[in-house]
């Protein structure tokens, strides 16, 4: 804003100056109109360097608006793969606190499973103790009264059948005694072993749940850093978006100042014009009829005088001139007789030319190419003479011509002098 501020102020200052020189009218001698000449280029060359100042200012903000584009675009894509992430950690969370579920069942059942076979084996040590607490007490029994209470036993049997029964039936009871026992121990063997082995299940078991549960733990902290990267993500994405806007403001602020700088040109133009026209009047002004095409071969109409969306800026604007799109290096020619008024870079237009044919009539030619103006300032030139070749300089998006004309400073439809 105080770029624009400056350069208006300028073109009032600039403006101040000639109104305050003397002219024709007050019978300015020749020596004071050739320094208001050299005074008004030197103008133009400071406005020149300004100028293309803003247009490297212009560039480079673009530069970096590209640069900012394509950034959040990379953080964009970065932030979807992290989206994306967190989606499958989420299903691999689910999955393992499904595991952890099915693990914790078959934990509480080996668990249950343990208490059962503790139990068993309570029961069957207490059986052991029972029978061998039995035969201990038979054996004493035995070892007090000795093997006399045996023989008892059996000498008082009234027959030798009822003998050998009795001595069968002792002979069975402590066979039978013996056997039990060993079963028994058996069995407790067995538990026991059964017991281990379901104390080393259940081992196992809790073993695969410790291990999901630090699973749990590792994939929760992922799913916990790609939100932090998220985050980060969204600040950068803001990051740039607000640098985007202060670049668009500069941008939309540098257009401004460029629609100043063409003011700033017209302006020192015209002060020119007249100051020449003081000098060596223009041998036969422009006093109507049928323009010159300023371009002959191989051209398209690529924009017409009015209206558009700007291709570069996006915006819509009003277009001052007729766009010849044309290979580079297409040879330019002057619409009209007149004076060379501007032969040099300028702003968004480029490398121009600018011709005063005379009664306010101007024509200017923009974005030669470089290298490409033919005619200088100052110079005198005819209709229809090569003043110039067709470029891309300035604000453009290809090869063309950018054609103007004026009528005291404001610009026409150059449609209806083409005609």
């Amino acid at each position: 804003m105080k770029k624009r501020k400056w350069l208006l102020l300028t073109v009032m200052m600039m403006l101040t100056v000639f109104v305050l020189q003397p002219t024709g009218g007050e019978a300015a001698s020749l020596s004071d109109i050739k320094k208001q000449i050299a005074a008004a280029k030197a103008e133009m060359k400071e406005a020149e360097r300004l100028a293309a100042k803003a247009e490297q200012q212009a560039a480079n903000a673009q530069k970096q608006a590209v640069n900012a584009k394509n950034e959040k675009g990379d953080i964009v894509t970065k932030k979807a793969e992290a989206e994306a992430s967190i989606q499958n950690l989420m299903a691999e969370i689910d999955n393992v606190v499904i595991n952890k579920t099915k693990t914790q069942a078959q934990s509480d059942a080996k668990e249950e499973e343990l208490l059962q076979t503790g139990l068993e084996l309570e029961q069957a040590e207490e059986r052991v103790k029972t029978r061998d607490e039995l035969l201990q007490s038979r054996m004493r029994l035995m070892y007090t009264n000795g093997f006399v209470s045996y023989m008892d036993v059996l000498l008082s049997a009234t027959s030798f059948t009822d003998f050998i029964d009795r001595f069968d039936a002792l002979q069975s009871i402590l066979s039978q005694d013996r056997d039990i026992l060993a079963e028994q121990r058996e069995e407790k063997e067995l538990v026991s072993l059964k017991k281990i082995e379901v104390e080393k299940q259940f081992e196992e078991v809790k073993a695969i749940y410790a291990k999901l549960e630090l699973y749990e733990a590792h994939l929760v902290k992922k799913e916990q850093e790609k939100e932090t990267m998220i985050a980060s993500y969204n600040e950068n994405i803001k990051e740039i978006d607000n640098k985007l806007s202060q670049i668009d403001s500069t941008l939309e602020e540098l257009e401004g100042i460029s629609k100043e700088q063409e003011e700033l040109l017209m302006a020192l133009a015209s002060k020119v014009s007249k100051l020449n026209a003081e000098k060596n009047k223009i041998s036969n002004p422009y006093t109507g009829g049928k323009l010159g095409m300023p371009i002959r071969d191989s051209y398209r109409i690529s924009s017409n005088f009015g209206t558009r969306v700007h291709p570069i800026s996006g915006k819509k604007h009003t277009h001052t001139g007729i766009d010849f799109a044309a290979p580079q290096g297409t040879d330019i020619y002057a619409a009209e007789g007149g004076v060379v008024l501007v032969a040099q870079t300028w702003s968004s237009y480029g490398n121009c030319v600018i011709i005063d044919h005379g009664n306010g009539l101007w024509t200017l030619y923009g974005h030669i190419r470089n290298g490409g103006i033919k005619v200088e300032k100052g110079e005198t030139v005819k209709k229809g003479q090569k003043i110039a070749e067709v470029g891309s300089t300035g604000n453009s998006t290809g090869p063309h011509l950018h054609f103007e004309v004026r009528v005291n400073q404001t610009p026409v439809n150059p449609s209806s002098y083409l005609k």
